[in-house]
This record gives C-alpha cells, structure tokens and sequence, in this order.
C-alpha cells in the first residue's frame, strides 16, 4: 500500500516538468485529501538586500497558471513565493519548517555531454531534503530518443 501524505509541496518555475509534477500531486491529493503548496522562488542577487522589491509578474504568472492546472485537476493549491538567495536551499528549508512530508518536483530532461543532468536546485533538494522527494521528469524532446540520438524512421 502507497504511503499517504498529508501536506505536499511542489516547487514550481514556469517550466513543462513542473505541471507533470502538479499533477502527479493532484492525483495523491484526491487519495489522501491532503494539501499541496506549490512555491516558487523569486531568486534575489547578492546586489540587493533579501526583501528587495522586486518585480515577481513573471512568478505571479506561474502561479496563476500551476493553479488553473489543479482547478483542471479538480483540486486545489495553495499557491505562494518566497524569496531567497538561491532556490534549492529556499525549497529545502519551506518543507523542513512547515513540516511538509514529501517534495513532488518537475525536472527538464537534460543531457550534457550525452549524460543525463540534474540542475544545481534539483540536486541540492535530493541531496538535502528532509522529507521523501519524488521526482517527475519531463518526456527527451521530440525527435530524441532517451539516449540523446536522433530517432528517424527507416523506410
């Protein structure tokens, strides 16, 4: 039997990965009645104090877009941002405070150097965590196999 979680947080920034991840998070939601954060991170440069006044359209717009996903979903979210130095530790730090049990994120599918790569965020959160986190990572991009080769069809 699934673990059953009460408080769930996705991190979000605007890329595909992030709704795979919101919904996945719907989804455990509905079984466990349980409530689901979706936080995204302003990051503030080391230039300007912490609480900074910043312009955070392009976060409202993420927002505003992750919970029309979960109104689709039939389920609701919470949705905020923090602002921080750096989002991984930002992320790390909200689940371990507000006593989140899991962490769902989205990551890209990125290859360097034909190795599949995490990003720093995704690294630092998997690596620091307190809480389970699950990882939802977004289809290679059409065209590509999952080995980083052009996939064509031979006649």
């Amino acid at each position: 039997m699934a673990e059953k979680f009460r408080k769930i947080l996705v991190p979000v920034n605007g890329n595909h990965a992030g709704e795979g991840a919101i919904r996945l998070a719907c989804q455990m939601a509905k079984e466990s009645k349980a409530q689901i954060c979706a936080l995204h991170v302003i990051e503030v440069g080391q230039e300007l104090p912490l609480d900074a006044d910043v312009n955070n359209d392009a976060g409202e717009e993420i927002l505003t877009s992750i919970e029309s996903l979960a109104k689709e979903e039939k389920c609701r979210v919470i949705a905020e941002y923090v602002q921080a130095r750096h989002a991984g530790p930002a992320i790390v730090r909200e689940a371990h405070e507000r006593g989140y049990e899991v962490i769902v994120m989205g990551i890209p599918y990125k290859r360097r150097f034909g190795q599949f790569t995490l990003g720093d965020t995704s690294s630092h959160i998997l690596k620091h965590a307190s809480c389970p986190v699950m990882v939802v990572r977004e289809k290679p991009a059409p065209g590509r196999s999952s080995y980083g080769l052009r996939a064509e069809t031979i006649p």
